[in-house]
C-alpha cells in the first residue's frame, strides 16, 4: 500500500507543473485593440520599425516589393513606396530624419528622408541584406548580408555611417546573419547565425568577432536582449523553442516550447515579458508570452491567436504596443494587428 502511495505521489508531482503551465496559458496578457488593413499588400511581410513621435509604422512588404507606411494615430494605411527587390530590414532614425531599407535580392540599402519619405541615397552592398541595427552612440548602422544569397560560405556585417551614408567596412562572420542585437553601449553586437546554429559576438570597436557560442537547437532566427540581466532570448525553429542564454558565460539557462513558424522575438522590460510571434507558412498564427520570474526562470502565461501566416512582429516600448503583421489570404486583406499588454 505504501509503495502504491509513493508511486501516486511521484506521478502527481510529475504532472502538476505541466497542468499549471497549461492553465497559465488561459491568461489574456495581450489584448487586440485594433486591426489596421493594408490594402493591395500581397505575400509575405517582414520586419518593421516605428516613429514614436508621429506614430507611424514602417513595414517591409517583402513579396510586395514595397515599404508600407501605417498611420497609427488615424488607425489606417497611409502610403506605399514601391520598387524594392525583397525589402527586409527597416530602421527609422529620428535624430537624423532618415529611414533605411535593406533589400535582399539586389544588395541595396536605400535611404529616405524621414518626414517626407523622399529618396536621399542608395548604398550598394553584397546580396542578402536582411537585419539592420542602429547604434545611437556612434550613429553607425549595421547590416547583415552575404552567405548563400551572395554565393559565399560566410556572411558579413556591413558598417554604415548613417550621417554620411558611407560604407565604412565589413566584419566577416561564419554564415548569413539572421538577427543583429546591440547592447546599450554599442560595444557588443550579437549576431545570430541560423544555418550554423551559433551566436557570434562582435566587438564593434575592434571590428572583429571575439566570441562564438553554440545554440543547442537548430535554425535560430530571431531574438531579443534583456540589458539588465544580460540575457539573450533566442527563438529557434527546429524544434520551435525559446532559449534563454546568459551572455556572461554563454550558457543556456532555460528552454521552453514556442510557436511553430517563429519569426519574431521581443523583450518587454516594463512588464518583464518575452513575446514570440509565429505562424509563417502555417495555417494558424499566434504569440507565445513568457513571464520572467528571475533571470533564469520564465513561465508561459499566454498563447494569443493572431492570423494565418502572421509571423513577424514588433514591440514598441514608447507606445506600449505590440504589432503583428498579418499577410493577405483568400478571405482577408493584409493587416497590422495591434495589441496592448495587460497587467
Amino acid at each position: 500500500m505504501r509503495k502504491l502511495l509513493r508511486i501516486w505521489l511521484a506521478l502527481l508531482t510529475l504532472f502538476l507543473p505541466s497542468r499549471a503551465g497549461l492553465s497559465a496559458q488561459d491568461k489574456e496578457c495581450l489584448h487586440l485593440v485594433q486591426t489596421i488593413p493594408m490594402p493591395n499588400v500581397k505575400g509575405r511581410i517582414d520586419h518593421m520599425d516605428v516613429d514614436v513621435k508621429d506614430k507611424r509604422l514602417f513595414v517591409a512588404g517583402l513579396e510586395n516589393g514595397s515599404l508600407e507606411v501605417v498611420d497609427l494615430q488615424a488607425g489606417k494605411w497611409s502610403k506605399s513606396l514601391p520598387g524594392f527587390k525583397k525589402p527586409q530590414g527597416v530602421a527609422y532614425v529620428p535624430s537624423l530624419n532618415k529611414v533605411f531599407v535593406a533589400s535582399g535580392d539586389d544588395g541595396m540599402l536605400s535611404v529616405f528622408r524621414g518626414d517626407t519619405l523622399e529618396p536621399l541615397d542608395t548604398i550598394k552592398l553584397d546580396l542578402g541584406p536582411n537585419r539592420v541595427a542602429y547604434d545611437p552612440n556612434t550613429q553607425f548602422l549595421y547590416v547583415g548580408y552575404g552567405g548563400k544569397d551572395a554565393g559565399k560560405d560566410y556572411g558579413e556585417i556591413g558598417i554604415i555611417d548613417a550621417k554620411t551614408d558611407r560604407h565604412l567596412g565589413d566584419v566577416k562572420v561564419e554564415a548569413h546573419p539572421a538577427e543583429l542585437l546591440l547592447d546599450n553601449t554599442g560595444k557588443a553586437l550579437f549576431v545570430f547565425l541560423s544555418t550554423a546554429n551559433k551566436v557570434q559576438v562582435i566587438d564593434t570597436k575592434m571590428r572583429q568577432v571575439v566570441s562564438t557560442w553554440p545554440v543547442s537547437s537548430q535554425r535560430s532566427g530571431d531574438g531579443a536582449f534583456d540589458e539588465k540581466s544580460r540575457r539573450l532570448f533566442i527563438g529557434t525553429r527546429t524544434p520551435p523553442q525559446m532559449i534563454v542564454m546568459d551572455s556572461h558565460n554563454e550558457k543556456e539557462v532555460a528552454k521552453l516550447p514556442t510557436v511553430e513558424g517563429m519569426d519574431g522575438v521581443y523583450f518587454d522590460a516594463a512588464h518583464q515579458r518575452v513575446y514570440v510571434s509565429g505562424g509563417r507558412d502555417y495555417d494558424v498564427g499566434s504569440v507565445f508570452v513568457y513571464q520572467r520570474r528571475d533571470a533564469d526562470h520564465y513561465e508561459p502565461i499566454g498563447k494569443i491567436p493572431t492570423r494565418s501566416g502572421a509571423g513577424t512582429s514588433f514591440w514598441s516600448p514608447g507606445l506600449n504596443r505590440y504589432y503583428v503583421a498579418a499577410p493577405a489570404n483568400e478571405k482577408e486583406e493584409a493587416a497590422i494587428l495591434v495589441f496592448e499588454p495587460l497587467p
